[in-house]
């Protein structure tokens, strides 16, 4: 690849509870609006690896990136160049050592996100390269956040559209430095900080349809968390 890429490193299929399109689907669109790549990041699942790996195989030069949304006990992480999933409600220092001796990169998701996100204090020490601060299903105050204390301790940034359908495929998303192709490149750019986030935030009326959405999802899944 010669130019910079752009990859959403945030999609979630219907391998995640609160999610309904297929892998292929999502890959699909990706494609539709000319991005090199995502990444796969259900919910404490890999499942839908193998079948957005092979939508991908009609495309030579886009990216599936494999990774899975981790439920650790302070909030949710983005493991990124895995195939197994970890196991859930761990620490997460403890889940970030794991993703690391798996040869993946783990990534703060939406840390200013309530519920799910790991908080302020947390995410100023936590161990890693790289903060997701564009998520395309958080608030812009949340996000600015995210990158304000991303400058602070000049680690990397991430943008991905957090999309449970695969219309939202790309509202945001991650560019990646020239010269970059494949995993381990991919995985590279993120241990290094070179990653730039990019993309657009939830206004407010989206925000409020997604809280409902949410809270509906929760009471269908009997308030089991994800």
């Amino acid at each position: 690849m010669n130019g910079p890429l752009r990859i959403d490193l945030h999609v979630h299929s219907a391998h995640s509870p609160d999610a309904r399109d297929t892998p292929a689907q999502l890959v699909a669109r990706a494609r539709a609006l000319g991005l090199d790549g995502l990444a796969l990041t259900d919910h404490n699942s890999v499942a839908g690896l193998a079948e957005a790996e092979d939508a991908a195989r009609a495309a030579p030069g886009f990216w599936v990136l494999p990774g899975v949304e981790v439920s650790t006990i302070e909030g949710h992480l983005l493991a990124l160049g895995v195939r197994t999933a970890p196991a859930s409600a761990r620490p997460l220092a403890e889940t970030i050592d794991w993703v690391r001796a798996q040869g993946g990169e783990p990534v703060l998701a939406h840390p200013f996100r309530w519920i799910h996100g790991v908080g302020g204090a947390v995410a100023r020490t936590a161990r890693v390269a790289a903060i997701e601060t564009v998520n395309g299903h958080t608030g812009a105050r949340r996000n600015e956040r995210a990158g304000r204390l991303a400058a602070e301790r000049g680690v990397g940034t991430t943008g991905g559209s957090d999309a449970h359908r695969s219309a939202e495929v790309g509202r945001a998303l991650t560019i990646f430095p020239p010269g970059v192709g494949g995993t381990d490149d991919l995985l590279e750019a993120l241990r290094r900080g070179r990653t730039i986030a990019s993309g657009a935030s939830l206004d407010r009326g989206a925000q409020l349809r997604t809280a409902v959405r949410s809270g509906w999802l929760r009471v269908r899944r009997g308030f089991r968390p994800i």
